[in-house]
């Protein structure tokens, strides 16, 4: 696993990781240790609002290392951030107890109002944290292995793969739009009180929150990274660009199609579960195909296939929307992104990150093509300069 992690980590890699590290670190300082008053202290909401930034960030990451990196496009990877949201969000619901509206010690407060005499089966467990964390993992990754499954066997590709995603999590949605679903209805899960023990909303937990946030991005980008940079990715770049030819050499294509659609969908679901405590709510327009949508702009606007890019298009395009919906401009927010969109397919085909990289290495490329007696232009004064 050593050789595989060290081949990833290049410049680039490192640089990325190092930024999401001392973001961990910094934020945490630059909020306990300087008073409110400083123009570095950083607060609360901001902690709040760059946590969700960094969960957005990491489902981007899953995005991309199917759709970058295998030619899968899926336009319902929300299903699996939304059923990772939940999956914590019953963990939080259970820790309300006795000081929910109704102060029952079992049933949650939505579960009273709509008459239920007993907890459904399936919430039993959710009491449990480990439980809850390995169901964030389980239900999202259960759920891509079934779809994923019967997709791929039946050869099931491109757009109409796309398609399908979209309807499954378009019916989700009004699944979990049910009352006697059990998961709140339109309200969703909310008005958590403690996750461990602590306080949700006071500052440490936030903090904390957030720099677990990030080493989950950080480890999230390791396991894309490792696998890229193996044998396993080069097949499914070898998939991605000839999928039919890749078969005709006695890959099984399924296999590998299957197994990076559920780390994906894992990886989501971890999204998920991260990003509900820190936002206090979670409720079934989670699933909205706009949502799974959005994402995969993000990642089209950061670079496609460039892993630090889709992170990158997460964050840029998430602090656009919070700075147009917080004025004039925001009935005319879903333009500004449609006109994005429009915008990067049609002048940065290859995203932000992979612009750059594009132009880095033409630059290589010419200094590499020039000859090689040929001076830098920096000691064409040394050469023309006849020595003393």
């Amino acid at each position: 696993m050593t050789a595989p992690l060290t081949r990833a980590l290049d410049r680039g890699a490192s640089l990325f990781l190092l930024i999401v590290a001392a973001g961990a670190v910094l934020v945490p300082v630059l909020h306990f240790a300087l008073p409110p008053s400083s123009s570095f202290h950083v607060p609360l909401y901001l902690v709040a609002l760059w946590g969700k930034y960094v969960c957005y960030a990491l489902l981007a990451l899953s995005i991309d290392l199917i759709w970058g990196y295998c030619g899968i496009l899926s336009l319902g990877h929300g299903a699996f951030f939304a059923l990772g949201g939940y999956a914590m969000g019953m963990y939080l619901m259970r820790q309300i107890g006795t000081r929910g509206v109704y102060a029952d010690p079992i049933l949650p407060d939505f579960m009273v109002f709509l008459n239920w005499k007993e907890l459904p089966l399936y919430w039993y467990g959710f009491q449990s944290f480990p439980y809850a964390m390995l169901m964030v993992l389980v239900v999202p990754g259960v759920l891509a292995l079934v779809f994923g499954w019967f997709a791929f066997r039946s050869r099931v590709t491109g757009v109409y793969l796309s398609i399908i995603t979209q309807a499954m999590t378009f019916a989700l949605m009004l699944g979990f739009f049910r009352n006697n679903f059990g998961f709140g209805g339109n309200n969703g899960l909310t008005d958590f009180k403690d996750i461990l023990g602590f306080n949700v909303q006071a500052p440490g937990t936030r903090v904390a929150l957030f720099s677990i946030s990030c080493a989950a991005l950080m480890l999230g980008f390791l396991i894309c990274r490792a696998i890229i940079s193996s044998k396993f990715g080069m097949v499914l770049v070898a998939i991605r660009d000839a999928e039919a030819r890749t078969r005709f050499l006695g890959y099984r294509v399924e296999s590998y199609k299957l197994f990076v659609f559920v780390l994906s969908a894992s990886m989501a679901g971890v999204a998920g579960a991260l990003y509900v405590p820190q936002v206090g709510i979670i409720n079934p327009s989670e699933f909205a195909p706009a949502a799974s949508i959005e994402a995969v702009i993000w990642v089209a606007v950061g670079g496609r296939g460039t892993l630090t890019g889709a992170a990158l298009g997460a964050i840029v395009v998430n602090y656009g929307k919070t700075y147009f919906t917080s004025g004039p401009l925001a009935p005319y927010w879903l333009f500004v992104l449609g006109a994005l969109f429009v915008a990067v397919t049609l002048l940065l085909p290859r995203g932000i990150v992979g612009t750059l990289r594009y132009f880095a290495g033409l630059r290589r490329e010419r200094k590499a093509a020039a000859p090689a007696g040929a001076p830098a232009e920096g000691d064409a004064a040394a050469v023309a300069r006849p020595a003393e």
